[in-house]
């Protein structure tokens, strides 16, 4: 009759373990999401970019272009071609090559739009023939 007895207790010992463990991992399982935000150059400027057809894009309304080699981001920060964006209006932090040209551009995620302040526009200086 020992054995039964041990059973027993060795059955109660396991449902004991059992509803512990369903009743303290969820708890210990949430948490509050993280945020990763990117870290942009100081020259960037926040726009909205449509690609027509590559290169030919529309920046915050007008005509531009993308220089060649220019890298487009995802949001996820992975490498993004122009054509597989054809049509769609996004977001982005951007910067220019010295000739005016596009070549760097961001996707923003919806946290960055919201948590990122918007870049002042930088300075235009005028051309001056001498």
């Amino acid at each position: 009759m020992n054995r039964c007895a041990s059973l027993t207790a060795l059955a109660r010992a396991c449902c004991i373990a059992t509803l512990m463990a369903t009743t303290t991992w969820p708890a210990l399982a949430q948490t509050t999401a993280v945020v990763a935000i990117r870290q942009f150059p100081p020259k960037a400027v926040r726009g909205t970019l449509k690609v027509v057809a590559p290169p030919e894009v529309v920046m915050d309304g007008k005509a531009d272009r993308l220089s060649p080699g220019s890298r487009i981001r995802g949001s996820n920060n992975i490498m993004v071609m122009s054509g597989a964006i054809v049509g769609q209006t996004v977001v982005v932090n951007y910067t220019r090559e010295p000739t005016g040209m596009i070549h760097d551009v961001w996707i923003l995620s919806a946290d960055e739009i919201r948590l990122l302040p918007v870049p002042a526009p930088a300075p235009t200086q005028p051309v001056t023939t001498q």
